[in-house]
């Protein structure tokens, strides 16, 4: 998730109970691209023990293979290298990259030959069941199996539902059948119960979690802890305070005002926020503040005060309060 899944936020990650597999945001790639220095940071640097894939979004396929040879001569720690096929911005799929591509199984052969060609690794793909219809669907699995795709992480939806459309998982059970690499399903996972549940109806090999993780950062450990039959762990609130104060910590390097670092957790609050209260008052007050003695103020009062610290975080998120997803807040998934 770009400006999410920083280096921060992966350590974080791994304190709190990393996943199995972990993916970049995504390195830029056109013309006058570098490998931007906080990506690189963050392969290098994560120390979760766990494989680390970098992502890549673009079309030129000189690019793309100047690329993916930077980061092998560089010597990068990577498993592989992951080709972004679902990111649903306009800014970026009206250049034809993320989620655009899907517009395209002709280009999307050219990128997969391109990469395959290039990868001395893992090849890995994550993308949408289509742009605005499921049109290119059968014809894109095709074209994972002939390149022989290593991983396919697959988001239910289509590019135009973004993330507000109803997840259609029996994609994602087809393309389970249909796809000779392993399948990971995608697109609203909220808990370790529908992560099972999704596991079992559609026969997949594994779940990728993006946003869901941001509002539980324990989701990871919940599953394996699920899956091993070990006792699950169950966050309280005063948990959670801990967790936003952990989350204001990764701001100290950015070298902003307080405003600004404030507005930039703000990201984070929008999901918290949705397993807070049942009226909302918190995300709403939570969206709304300016400094961090204000941010401490509220969040003593919702998460801390009047024995609010003992109970227990809610599993899933609240009927009715709505997060902004990443891509919505300015200045991010931008190509």
């Amino acid at each position: 998730m770009q400006d999410v899944t920083t280096l921060g936020f992966m350590q974080l990650l791994g304190n709190y109970g990393a996943p199995d597999l972990l993916f970049t945001e995504y390195f830029r790639v056109h013309g006058h691209s570098t490998l931007e220095k906080h990506i690189v940071d963050s392969i290098l640097h994560h120390n979760t023990g766990r494989p680390i894939f970098a992502q890549l979004i673009g079309e030129s396929l000189p690019d793309l293979e100047r690329t993916v040879a930077t980061i092998f001569e560089r010597e990068l720690p990577v498993t592989g290298i992951d080709l972004n096929m679902g990111c649903p911005a306009p800014k970026v799929y009206k250049k034809n990259v993320g989620g655009g591509l899907l517009r395209d199984p002709s280009k999307i052969d050219q990128i997969f030959k391109c990469l395959k060609d290039s990868i001395q690794t893992f090849f890995t793909v994550k993308m949408r069941i289509g742009f605005e219809s499921d049109q290119h669907f059968h014809e894109i699995l095709d074209l994972i199996n002939s390149h022989e795709v290593a991983l396919l992480s697959l988001h239910a939806r289509t590019v135009k539902g973004g993330y507000k459309s109803e997840v259609q998982y029996e994609y994602i059970e087809e393309a389970a059948k249909i796809a000779n690499c392993p399948v990971l399903a995608n697109g609203n996972i909220t808990s370790y119960l529908s992560s099972e549940k999704v596991l079992k109806e559609t026969q997949c090999r594994g779940v990728m979690i993006g946003r869901s993780c941001i509002r539980n950062p324990w989701i990871f450990r919940q599953i394996e802890e699920q899956l091993t039959g070990k006792p699950i762990f169950a966050p309280t609130f005063k948990d959670v305070r801990a967790y936003i104060d952990d989350l204001y910590q990764l701001t100290n390097q950015s070298n902003q005002e307080e405003r600004f670092r404030i507005n930039y957790l703000k990201k984070f609050l929008n999901f918290i926020g949705i397993s807070i209260d049942s009226e909302g008052q918190f995300l709403y007050q939570a969206r709304r503040c300016k400094s961090k003695a204000e941010l401490d103020s509220i969040c003593d009062h919702y998460l801390i005060k009047d024995g609010n610290a003992t109970k227990t975080y809610p599993l899933e998120p609240i009927a009715g309060l709505v997060a902004r997803p990443n891509c919505e807040i300015k200045n991010t998934c931008s190509l």
